[in-house]
């Protein structure tokens, strides 16, 4: 009995087909995943600005409100002299004396133009604390030739373009320019060198600003004057 042997299969052998990219699907993969990278970081670019104007702008916010809340405290702070008037604006630079632990200051307050007006500044600049009338009298007069480049001006807002200030007097606001009606002085009181007015009793800041500082609209703060110290 004779053994059986299978007999060897003469098919031919089917090769596995190719499972590799065509060059036109690798370019257009490269393509689409440029496109993407690109998306992507037009948003984080997005992201990155929204959060730096939002920073700017918290910033500028923080900047107006610490301004004002000095501007405020300023104003009721002020204690009546006969070496100088307590509370005066000419139209540029408004001028006020506050007391200290020791003694009396002066306080001014300016707005100086720049070559743009993005570039107008808002100053302010206090002088030592004084305990001679007759330095008071000195340095109100010094005060009235400042530039606005002497040191000690410490720059407190940028991009103001205008400022307006108004007194309330008698039943209304009125122009801080305007003469108010003046006081007579006590019997024992010495006699001012200069004009002694009624202060007011409250006092209307208005702020305008360029377009390109940020803030929007005007702004306008009043304060109210609290009882005034007398020496």
């Amino acid at each position: 009995m004779g053994v059986f042997a299978p007999q060897a299969s003469h098919h031919p052998r089917v090769s596995a087909p190719h499972s590799g990219f065509t060059l036109v699907e690798v370019l257009v993969a490269l393509m689409v995943m440029a496109l993407l990278a690109i998306m992507s970081w037009q948003g984080v670019d997005g992201i990155v600005r929204s959060r730096d104007i939002s920073q700017a702008r918290l910033d500028q916010t923080l900047r107006l409100n610490t301004v004002m809340a000095q501007w405020e405290e300023d104003l009721g702070s002020i204690q009546e002299s006969p070496a100088s008037p307590a509370l005066d604006f000419d139209g540029i630079t408004l001028r006020l004396i506050r007391r200290t632990n020791t003694g009396l200051q002066l306080v001014t307050w300016s707005l100086r133009p720049g070559d743009t007006p993005e570039q107008h500044r808002l100053l302010r600049w206090t002088s030592p604390s004084l305990t001679n009338g007759q330095d008071l009298q000195d340095m109100w007069v010094r005060s009235q030739q400042f530039l606005g480049s002497e040191p000690g001006q410490l720059r407190t807002l940028d991009g103001v373009s205008q400022w307006q200030i108004y007194f309330y007097r008698g039943n209304g606001w009125s122009n801080a320019q305007s003469s108010g009606d003046a006081v007579q002085p006590g019997v024992d009181a010495p006699a001012p060198s200069f004009r002694q007015e009624e202060l007011p009793t409250g006092v209307r800041l208005v702020l305008g600003f360029s377009q390109g500082s940020g803030f929007g609209g005007a702004l306008t703060r009043d304060v109210a004057l609290g009882p005034i110290w007398r020496p």
